[in-house]
């Protein structure tokens, strides 16, 4: 986390380049300040769920693990920018399930022939996470059978199948606290807490004020950036934004990996993507409503495919309850060959 402080300089330099009207230069620093901002708000919860005990700090890692990206999400819904946010959704969920999963797995790999984890545990995930593909593929096949669908059909369709995967995420949340919480007993390991509990919510606080600023500045710059820089928003929201919200988050799970604690690394990637497929999405869906700005459900068929079979491929691989370095390189070879097709669609 440290090494992530020196991006801290990046906040004054955006706030400088924005009033100024340097559009690339506030993009461009933006996402730099973002990345140690949202290890800031890392590390404030896991000092906080120490400080609260394993079942209500396991909570507030549920509440606040995606709180960057919805951050980031909200903005560009404001913005007008609903294609962008499905994009930002499809990137989250394979960036995590094949890009720092398979990070974790090759260098974990490296260091150890062959690593364990609990298959039962991963099993449950990808389990949700088939059920997610499931729930964002039948609005896209309603859309396809019916392409004259009244706006309000649409709409009951969005929010039918958003308010269903919402409840399902509650429901695991429970499962998973309340009702078979000795299953994950694992992941709730001693710590020592950095900060104490006043001070760690203080910087919780801080650290999202600066990443919404942050996030206002990223967004409004988005537009004239993308051009300067020959990249489109497509791209941006299927790379760029997945990769800066979670950046030291997927630093952890190799890290993690790189010390056997595979179990932890799976929970930490596959758990991730779990809640913006079953929690950050719909409740996106909600939000759009709730500022004027309404998007719908429908994801493109390549996105529905991609998230098909990011998640098929992870529930394949986590089978025998055993990693090793080529299934990590896989993974990570899985991810690099959907980012090149994205880049060009």
């Amino acid at each position: 986390m440290k090494k992530l402080w020196w991006g801290l300089v990046a906040v004054p330099v955006s706030f400088v380049a924005s009033l100024m009207g340097l559009e690339t230069l506030t993009f461009v620093t933006a996402i730099i300040a973002i990345i140690p901002l949202a290890g800031l708000i890392g590390r404030a919860t896991e000092d906080l769920a120490i400080h609260t005990g394993p079942r209500i700090g396991g909570l507030l890692n549920a509440t606040f693990g995606n709180v960057t990206e919805l951050i980031i999400a909200v903005f560009l819904i404001l913005a007008g920018e609903a294609e962008v946010v499905k994009v930002t959704i499809t990137g989250s969920i394979i960036g995590n399930l094949l890009l720092v999963l398979g990070a974790a797995f090759l260098f974990g790999g490296i260091k150890y022939r062959e690593q364990e984890f609990n298959s039962r545990v991963a099993g449950m995930h990808t389990a949700s996470l088939v059920l997610a593909v499931v729930g964002i593929m039948m609005p896209a096949l309603f859309h396809g059978a019916v392409p004259n669908a009244s706006f309000a059909a649409e709409e009951t369709v969005s929010l039918g199948v958003a308010g269903v995967l919402i409840v399902l995420y509650l429901s695991s949340l429970v499962f998973s606290f309340v009702t078979h919480q000795d299953i994950f007993a694992i992941y709730h390991e001693q710590e020592t807490a950095r900060y104490s509990r006043r001070a760690s919510g203080a910087l919780l606080a801080g650290a999202t004020v600066l990443v919404a600023l942050e996030s206002e500045l990223l967004v409004s710059s988005l537009e004239g950036a993308t051009e300067t820089l020959g990249m489109s928003k497509l791209f941006v929201g299927l790379i760029l934004i997945p990769i800066v919200g979670n950046a030291a988050e997927h630093s952890s799970a190799v890290f993690l990996a790189m010390k056997n604690k595979v179990d932890t690394a799976i929970e930490i990637a596959v758990g991730s993507s779990t809640q913006i497929a079953l929690f950050i999405a719909p409740l996106l869906i909600f939000i759009s409503l709730a500022v004027g700005k309404p998007m719908d459900f429908f994801f493109s068929g390549f996105e529905v495919a991609v998230v098909g079979m990011s998640a098929a491929i992870v529930a394949f691989i986590a089978l025998d309850g055993r990693s090793n370095w080529l299934e990590g390189a896989q993974l990570i070879a899985a991810y690099i060959i959907m980012g090149i097709s994205f880049y060009f669609l």
